[in-house]
């Protein structure tokens, strides 16, 4: 069965250093997708991260490229299987060089947010799958 995969393209300053921040997370590098001037992190079997420098960026679209440090460009969801994996992966990102952002804690849904080194937003959710059943 097919399964529709997300390829999310960000801009970066420094390719090598995003490689690192990413596998300090646990995640991969695709190599045979990866240059000097891009890396592919894979994150699972559907959702891929391609992470450009700002030049490799620009042969993709004539449109400014947001400086994420100071303007929000897009929020970033990933869903994690229990709070302890939302907790673990934030810590994770802050311990490798991340700004930890805003938690939100609904009882049935738990969240944590960082901003990787470029200031790309990622918010880590997690929810209790029986409560969304109803």
């Amino acid at each position: 069965m097919y399964q529709q995969m997300i390829f999310v393209n960000l801009a970066v300053n420094d390719v090598d250093s995003s490689k690192k921040f990413f596998t300090e997370l646990g995640y991969t590098i695709n190599p045979q997708f990866t240059t000097d001037d891009c890396a592919c992190v894979v994150i699972s079997d559907t959702i891929v991260a391609m992470l450009l420098s700002k030049p490799r960026y620009r042969d993709f679209t004539k449109k400014e490229i947001a400086d994420s440090t100071t303007t929000s460009e897009t929020l970033l969801c990933l869903s994690a299987e229990s709070r302890e994996k939302v907790d673990e992966l934030v810590d994770k990102a802050v311990a490798s060089g991340a700004t930890e952002g805003k938690t939100q804690d609904f009882g049935m849904m738990y969240g944590r947010a960082f901003d990787d080194l470029d200031g790309h937003t990622w918010e880590i959710m997690w929810m209790d799958e029986s409560a969304v059943q109803g």
